[in-house]
């Protein structure tokens, strides 16, 4: 069976759909069988995605609307329209809106789903390694825009809002 190409969205719809209040991921490829991941993120004016480091995916982010920056260590890479950034695997970085906000694409390989299995009684069971969500986006408050810390956070420490769905 051949897969067949087909439109998804169209990005300024799901921006404008979502009004001038609307934040966090504001879409995400969700096909059945797809090989990646991509997510429409809007932060509001003077947002940030705190310091966080993906250590086993590359993640390419591309600028769709506003400007901000991208925070790597010294440096500080400025994003606006059309602006199209690589931040490979094991990369610490922050994301800032600017005064107008920041809307953007995230692009990365699909981690493979969770998995629950049992072990035999008496087996070791060692943890299974993990890291944290590419762009750390079930963890950004859809309020104030501040990323949560913690293993499993259900509400913002900043401004109290739940997190997530969770």
């Amino acid at each position: 069976m051949n897969a067949v190409p087909r439109n998804l969205a169209v990005l300024a719809d799901a921006l404008a759909r979502a009004g001038p209040d609307g934040r966090g991921a504001l879409w995400q490829l969700a096909e059945r069988g797809r090989e990646l991941d991509a997510n429409l993120v809007r932060l509001p004016p003077g947002a940030e995605v705190g310091e966080h480091q993906e250590d086993t995916l590359d993640v390419l982010l591309v600028v769709l609307a506003g400007s901000g920056l991208i925070v790597t260590g010294e440096t500080a890479l400025p994003l606006a329209p059309t602006t199209v950034t690589w931040l490979p695997r094991t990369s610490r970085r922050s994301v800032a809106a600017g005064p107008e906000g920041l809307a953007y694409l995230t692009v990365h390989r699909r981690r493979p789903g969770l998995t629950i299995a049992s072990a035999p009684p008496g087996a070791r069971v060692r943890e299974a390694e993990g890291g944290e969500a590419p762009c750390a986006l079930d963890r950004v408050c859809p309020e104030c825009g501040r990323l949560a810390e913690g293993r499993a956070p259900k509400f913002c420490a900043e401004c109290g809002e739940r997190l997530g769905g969770r």
